[in-house]
C-alpha cells in the first residue's frame, strides 16, 4: 500500500502541568513513528483558544506532519478521542 501525507494538528490541555504536555507529546509522536513516517514537527506553544473548551481559555498547540497508510489516521483519532488531555485535534490528509 501507498503512503499519502497527513498533517494533525492538536490542541492539550494546560490544566496539569508541563509535564502532562510532554509526555502527550511523547505519546503521539511515538505513535506515529511506529505506524508510519515521522515528519516535521512544529510546536506552536501556548495560546489562548478562539473559545472555551470544557472551561479552558488556553492550549498547547503542536503541528505534526507524517506520512502512513490510509487506515491509520482513523485509529490515531480514535486513540486521541480516548485520551484525556488533548482538547481539539484535527487530522487533515495533504494533497500531492
Amino acid at each position: 500500500m501507498a503512503l499519502r501525507n497527513y498533517e494533525i494538528v492538536m490542541v492539550y490541555s494546560l490544566t496539569k502541568g508541563d509535564e502532562a504536555v510532554e509526555s502527550l507529546k511523547t505519546k503521539f509522536t511515538d505513535l506515529i513513528s511506529k505506524n508510519g513516517t515521522l515528519g516535521e514537527v512544529e510546536e506552536w506553544g501556548k495560546r489562548k483558544l478562539a473559545y472555551p473548551i470544557n472551561y479552558e481559555t488556553e492550549g498547547y498547540y503542536v503541528l505534526i506532519n507524517f506520512a502512513s497508510e490510509e487506515d491509520f489516521p482513523a485509529e490515531l483519532d480514535r486513540v486521541i478521542n480516548i485520551t484525556d488531555g488533548v482538547l481539539r485535534s484535527l487530522i487533515i490528509a495533504k494533497g500531492e
